[in-house]
């Protein structure tokens, strides 16, 4: 008989239907029964050895929140017979309901419970340990997971004792994982912790990679995938990674109707084993980037959330130098703007994501009151390290000849310079974009563009020139929030809180104009941070007002609120 391994998940929800993920010990057919009559089965898929399955589950009632169990066979398996936590449930907003949005990036597992954490408290098992403790408490209505669910290449302890027992670790790559069972093992050392588990169960989740899910700088330069590809044991990473990630996090983040258009989520389902349609998948990724896409949309009512890629998407080519493909950039576009619909290659296929919520026009004047625009590395970062950035960017273009192009690749990679600053063509044109959209009638609220990666949060507001031929009526702010469950070095916490000061604008400037960089098209401050320590961010979104708050975890195992603003007043 089938056992349950790993979730249920949560993931996809839009009021009248869900998506539940589990995996399984072996084949069966898994069902969700929910206490109000809602429900849904699927037969499970092989990859790699592994059985998965992902469950629609249909007959939901917006503004409810029913309970549900977990069966395999007809064999009950969630909830766990001796769990302590309250039941699962799907809940979503009903119409005209407040919106909640909860983010962050950067987790490390957490350690075994008898074991003192060196980092402090998880944030989202703390999350989690609060709403266990009132279920009738304010609890999000999506989580939103910007980067390094899992760190391929920072292995814990226990996790290299058990990669010793497989292979021989002093060789490359040594304790970092290389294939597909390895990654399962991130996986199950991550989402079995026994909250994290429940909370993912009864929270739906959403999800992007970044570089810790592949490897730290995934890349940051031609040069640095140049170097990666020479070696033994890049490529058999590169598609483990991204085949695992396309099975425990990219498939929840798609609506029914986009998997029913899906060709490698059918040819996985129709094959007794899908390994070879995943890893061909993962194999035109990594030879053809406009071929695949993993960014993707998602509404919640009047609230529009666009997922962007900013790893895998990116051009590297120096003459070319993008963060997003151009295929990607006119997809990211037409869910902002709106325009002729969604075109071109499928989600996580040969696709451009979609709407994620069954089937609405991508954009159009006045589609939504609040855009939020994800995206794991931050757009907008402390002035010194932007100029830093750009002026590096500059460097390695040849602005200032061979040499100084051969200290800026070393420079890039020593200091992760790999933001959007270091793109800076891709820089303007977001700032363009949103200005576009936030200058034409019937704009949105505001705009949010969030972020994680840098270890540490922070507010910045943009700001556009006085004559500017486009510039937003409404706040404009980079959200950033991280991490989850990390550390950041002393060092790095001085760095960035001098990044923002009236000096470092000053030094950054000075910077700017050897690498002849031109001034950006948009300025900001700082409207609050930058915050260390383990966090979470929770927008609250209702009609055209939108809230932040900014949670952080102590000693005594609770959240405790930092900061809290409302964004739409100016």
């Amino acid at each position: 008989m089938a056992e349950l391994r790993l979730g249920p998940l949560l993931r996809y929800t839009d009021g009248s239907c869900a998506t539940v993920w589990v995996e399984t010990s072996g084949p069966c057919t898994a069902r969700v029964r929910c206490s109000d009559g809602a429900g849904g089965t699927a037969p499970t898929f092989r990859v790699a050895g592994h059985h998965y399955a992902l469950v629609t589950v249909t007959g939901l009632t917006p503004g409810t929140s029913p309970s549900y169990e977990v069966f395999l066979d007809e064999a009950p398996v969630w909830p766990l017979a001796d769990s302590r936590f309250p039941p699962s449930v799907i809940r979503s907003p009903g119409a005209g309901e407040a919106v909640r949005v909860t983010f962050g990036s950067c987790r490390w597992a957490a350690p075994p419970a008898d074991g003192k954490d060196p980092i402090g408290p998880d944030a989202l098992d703390t999350l989690a340990k609060r709403l266990m403790a009132d279920p009738g408490a304010e609890r999000p209505d999506a989580l939103l997971l910007l980067g390094d669910q899992v760190y391929a290449d920072e292995t814990s302890e226990e996790t290299r004792r058990w990669l010793a027992g497989r292979r021989d670790l002093d060789r490359a790559p040594g304790s970092q994982v290389t294939d597909y069972e390895e990654y399962c093992h991130l996986y199950y050392e991550s989402w079995l912790d026994p909250e994290i588990r429940w909370l993912l169960s009864t929270v739906p989740s959403f999800m992007i990679f970044d570089d810790h899910d592949i490897v730290d700088d995934w890349n940051t330069s031609a040069a640095w995938l140049a170097d990666m590809r020479a070696t033994d044991w890049w490529q058999k990473r590169l598609l483990a990674g991204l085949m695992s990630y396309w099975v425990h996090q990219h498939l929840g983040n798609l609506s029914p109707a986009e998997l029913a258009e899906d060709p490698t989520w059918a040819a996985v389902r129709a094959a007794p084993d899908g390994t070879d349609a995943l890893r061909a998948l993962a194999e035109r990724a990594d030879a053809d980037l406009a071929s695949v896409r993993f960014s993707y949309r998602r509404d919640f009512g009047r609230v529009r959330v666009v997922m962007v890629d900013s790893r895998a998407a990116r051009v590297l080519a120096e003459d070319r130098r993008a963060m997003l493909d151009p295929g990607e950039a006119d997809w990211l576009r037409e869910q902002v703007l709106g325009g002729p619909g969604p075109g071109g290659p499928e989600p996580g296929e040969d696709g451009p994501g979609g709407q994620g919520s069954g089937g609405q026009e991508p954009g159009g004047q006045g589609a939504y009151d609040h855009l939020l625009i994800g995206t794991s590395l931050p757009w907008l970062l402390p002035h010194l390290v932007h100029d830093t950035e750009a002026w590096d960017a500059a460097l390695c273009a040849g602005e200032r000849g061979a040499r100084w192009a051969r200290f800026g690749e070393r420079l890039r990679r020593g200091a992760d310079l790999e933001h959007w600053a270091a793109f800076p063509r891709s820089f303007t044109d977001l700032a363009g974009l949103i200005a576009e959209a936030g200058s034409r009638p019937g704009a949105p609220a505001s705009v949010c563009v969030l972020s994680g990666d840098v270890h540490h949060g922070y507010v910045a507001e943009a700001e556009w020139p006085t004559g500017a031929s486009a510039a937003p009526v409404m706040p404009v702010v980079q959200l950033t929030c991280s991490p989850v469950h990390n550390s950041v070095p002393l060092l790095m916490r001085v760095g960035f809180r001098f990044g923002w000061s009236a000096p470092a604008r000053v030094l950054g400037r000075l910077l700017a104009r050897h690498g002849r960089c031109p001034r950006p098209p948009v300025r900001w401050r700082k409207r609050g941070g930058p915050w260390f320590g383990n966090q979470l961010m929770t927008l609250t979104l209702h009609g055209r007002s939108a809230r932040l708050r900014l949670e952080r975890t102590g000693e005594d195992q609770t959240l405790h609120t930092v900061h809290e603003t409302e964004l739409t007043a100016r």
